[in-house]
């Protein structure tokens, strides 16, 4: 059974649940991708206690996927704004959402949808070959020891 660090496991997973695996950071991500900025927005939109809410923010930041941006000088107040690395949690977690949608959706359907803004057309997490640019069926999946793992 794993504990509640994961520093023994060689596993991306394991390393980015360090950072992302709690409840409200996840909540939080995608309230930032939903363009909250503000601590009082995202204390109104999750309902979290401040202090949880805190902690929860601090960490986003120190690892890097959320940046503190001054907006306000007296009192001194900060926009918490998504990193490029923070954007780049949008895929995992359209693609946890489209699971949700599809196994967990109450009768009235998804609570939200996604869409490419040009083109107006709804957005999928999907598996794709970098060389051949075909998607790829979890069944057509081969995953093999990398170059980081120990052993």
């Amino acid at each position: 059974m794993l504990g509640r660090t994961y520093d023994d496991q060689v596993c991306s997973i394991a390393r980015a649940l360090e950072i992302l695996g709690e409840r409200w950071t996840l909540l939080i991500v995608r309230d930032a991708l939903l363009g909250l900025r503000r601590f009082d927005d995202f204390q109104h939109s999750l309902g979290v206690a401040r202090n949880v809410l805190t902690d929860r923010l601090k960490r986003l930041v120190d690892a890097g996927i959320l940046q503190r941006v001054p907006y306000q000088q007296r009192p001194q107040r900060f926009d918490y704004q998504l990193t490029d690395l923070g954007r780049e949690l949008a895929v995992p977690l359209v693609g946890l959402m489209r699971w949700g949608d599809r196994h967990l959706a109450g009768p009235a359907g998804p609570p939200r949808l996604t869409h490419h803004r040009s083109c107006g057309n709804a957005l999928h997490a999907t598996l794709y070959c970098n060389t051949c640019n075909q998607p790829v069926a979890v069944t057509d999946m081969d995953v093999r020891p990398g170059p980081g793992r120990a052993g």
